[in-house]
């Protein structure tokens, strides 16, 4: 199967469980955890050079996002952690913060050092939450800087997780295709 770049460095080497889907064209560097049946799509970057990344199972970071990490400058600084169904949407930036299990971060949004999204609570599309900031389960947040918009319903968060569901079948049927494509060039 074509294979993304997956870099050592700092005598850390990335831990992709078997069942995880990374596809072409990534960069996966450093001291990166990806659990079972996680997606990490086309030209995603994930840079673990001065903390540590972890993701966790049937999460999905859309093409094109980047996750980084902020510096130990002794005080443990900012890895990035990501729990369990997660959806990361296209071209965000994910940088040195804590998505919990079922978080949600839109296409475009950037969440930066320090923050937390909590469980069942999603940051809409483009947004930008600042520094530090913790979004409480079960909320929406939007704009620049982010800001509550409303609760979220049982309908909204039901969307979220048929997302993971859908992700995790994709992400099958891409390494069923490149397999495909590998035996087809021998």
């Amino acid at each position: 199967m074509n294979k993304p770049l997956i870099l050592p460095l700092n005598g850390k080497t990335p831990k992709i469980h078997d069942t995880a889907f990374v596809a072409p064209g990534c960069a996966i560097i450093g001291d990166v955890e990806i659990g079972p049946q996680a997606s990490i799509w086309y030209n995603c970057v994930l840079r673990a050079d001065i903390n540590f990344i972890r993701i966790g199972a049937r999460t999905n970071v859309q093409d094109g996002s980047v996750i980084h990490v902020e510096t130990d400058y002794g005080d443990g600084g900012h890895p990035a952690i990501i729990g369990d169904d997660v959806l990361i949407g296209h071209m965000a930036l994910v940088h040195g913060c804590i998505l919990h299990d079922r978080a949600f971060v839109g296409m475009g949004a950037i969440v930066m050092d320090g923050c937390e999204i909590e469980g069942d609570a999603m940051l809409a599309a483009g947004a930008m939450l600042t520094p530090n900031k913790k979004m409480p389960a079960g909320q929406l947040w939007s704009g620049r800087p982010a800001k509550f918009m409303r609760a979220l319903s049982e309908a909204d968060k039901f969307g979220m997780q048929r997302g993971v569901k859908g992700y995790v079948h994709e992400a099958e049927m891409h390494i069923e295709a490149l397999r495909a494509l590998d035996a087809e060039r021998g």
